[in-house]
């Protein structure tokens, strides 16, 4: 090789970072065939490059072939992150599902569809028109598989249920307390969107985005006590919906009395899956605090 090939060699952070938005842009769209491609290209340039950088890389690297549906694979690579970084938090909490899962599904599963994850805008709350729910009559682990924390989530309405569907297989049903809201707010023409904010074992838990307000509903609050409730308490178990069947939020002493001491807080980051397991470690710690 001449002195000019040398010279004319891109530097090896440079590399990194032109294959890690390479890696952004292919998981963003749900390529996750090309992001683990993208990422392992990051890790071949091996002491050349920040440790942080391979740390990052790692965490994605584990997260395209969970999608892929290589269980095993993805278990191998967070293990490799904790050899890096003894206290990542991303490689640890997802170690501890996968070691579950596999256990229940075994080391291969079926990929995820190609396509968009969710939009990093839904998980933005505000007062009113965001709320927080558990869902129940949850699936079995098989199916559960490949559905993640930040994975989109379809709201149905099947008679006075509202079903949540995550890549296009029913995963289980919003708290009734919730949908009985929402399903009449839904059949007069309010539009929402839903996310995945956290997934332990058979404990789903998702946001809900009010995304247009129709007309025959205009000055009704999607999530009315979410609109009340301070900073220090900011959701309070079951206590974003009315037990009665209007909307007249006029009533506070007697909506306020069913707040209830926090028994589930659920105002939390998702964990970081789709868009943001790959954000770089330092943001994601510091959205948790």
């Amino acid at each position: 090789m001449t002195l000019a090939n040398e010279a004319a060699a891109p530097k090896p952070a440079r590399v990194a970072k032109e294959q890690a938005e390479i890696a952004l842009k292919a998981a963003a769209g749900g390529r996750w065939q090309d992001s683990a491609e993208a990422n392992r290209a990051i890790l071949a340039l091996g002491a050349e490059i920040r440790v942080e950088e391979r740390i990052e890389a790692q965490n994605r690297l584990a997260k395209a072939l969970w999608e892929l549906g290589d269980l095993a694979g993805s278990k191998k690579e967070y293990q490799a992150t904790l050899a890096l970084d003894p206290l990542n938090r991303i490689a640890e909490r997802n170690l501890e599902r996968l070691k579950g899962l596999i256990k229940q599904v075994g080391k291969k599963t079926t990929p995820s569809s190609e396509g968009a994850t969710t939009p990093a805008g839904i998980f933005i709350q505000e007062a009113g028109t965001t709320g927080f729910a558990q869902l129940t009559n949850v699936v079995d682990a098989a199916t559960l598989a490949q559905v993640n924390s930040g994975d989109a989530v379809e709201l149905v309405v099947v008679g006075t249920r509202l079903i949540a569907k995550a890549n296009g297989v029913e995963i289980g049903r919003v708290e009734p307390r919730i949908a009985a809201r929402l399903v009449k707010l839904i059949s007069d023409g309010n539009v929402y969107s839903s996310g995945i904010t956290s997934i332990s074992g058979s404990d789903i838990r998702i946001i809900i985005r009010e995304e247009r307000v129709s007309t025959q509903n205009v000055g009704k609050v999607s999530f009315p006590t979410a609109m009340r409730t301070s900073d220090e308490r900011p959701y309070t178990k079951g206590s974003f919906f009315r037990d009665e069947d209007g909307f007249d939020d006029d009533d506070d002493e007697s909506y306020e009395e069913e707040v209830l001491p926090v028994e589930r807080a659920v105002a939390e980051p998702p964990e970081k899956t789709a868009d943001d397991a790959f954000l770089p470690e330092s943001e994601e710690v510091a959205s948790e605090d």
